[in-house]
């Protein structure tokens, strides 16, 4: 493809994220195989991606206002006046069904096509079958989590019984409340320049074992609370 035609493409953004700290790194494919869906789906279609933009670590029901990458991402289209932003599939916008139909509004105010790689009409047609469509496929997708948690918390709680102990890994919130805080401003540091993110915080946190009362991993927000 010439230079010529790459410009005529229209501009995007690809936006990627992961859920579990444990699937971040070089060795883990989340995020190259996100990536090279939304490229592959850009080139089909005639869009450039002129820039990636990255959630390591955040939660599928996050608002999208606290997640760094999509903050980032928001703020260079209002910088550079693209329009579009694609994503692997609806999921990886958001899981929560909330969290995805409030995000999509607002991005809809603001004159941005939010475009899923896997099912391209999903936010771009805004039908009611299409409405229904999405919100179902958003209800599943937070279903499954749902599902997910409680199939853990009963393993959890089958192996307690069988060992007439706690199993480690979790500790109950309020045992550990005043603990996992202290923890927390450590991670963070004292001086004027933080040591740690929020999302490295709450990778830290975790891999110690302190979680939400979900089970799952601290949002940024949650933590930004907790220091405060």
């Amino acid at each position: 493809m010439s230079e010529h035609e790459k410009r005529q493409r229209k501009p995007a953004i690809g936006y990627t994220r992961t859920s579990s700290a444990a699937n971040i790194g070089e060795d883990k494919d989340s995020v190259a195989r996100q990536r090279k869906a939304i490229q592959a789906y850009a080139n089909r279609a005639g869009y450039r991606i002129v820039a990636w933009h990255d959630d390591p670590a955040v939660a599928g029901d996050d608002m999208i206002d606290t997640r760094p990458g999509f903050a980032a991402a928001l703020e260079q289209i209002a910088g550079n006046g693209v329009r579009t932003i694609v994503v692997e599939t609806a999921n990886r916008f958001a899981r929560d069904l909330i969290v995805q139909e409030t995000g999509f509004r607002r991005l809809q105010a603001d004159g941005i096509t939010l475009i899923a790689a896997d099912k391209p009409d999903s936010f771009v047609d805004d039908t009611p079958t299409a409405v229904l469509v999405r919100q179902i496929l958003g209800a599943v997708a937070q279903f499954d989590k749902a599902m997910t948690v409680a199939k853990l918390r009963g393993a959890r709680e089958r192996k307690r019984r069988r060992t007439g102990g706690k199993v480690e890994g979790r500790k109950r919130w309020v045992e550990i409340n005043a603990e996992m805080v202290a923890e927390a401003r450590r991670l963070r540091g004292s001086s004027p320049r933080p040591d740690r993110s929020l999302r490295e915080i709450a990778a830290e946190l975790e891999k110690l074992g302190y979680r939400n009362e979900r089970g799952a991993e601290f949002s940024a927000s949650s933590i930004r609370s907790m220091l405060a």
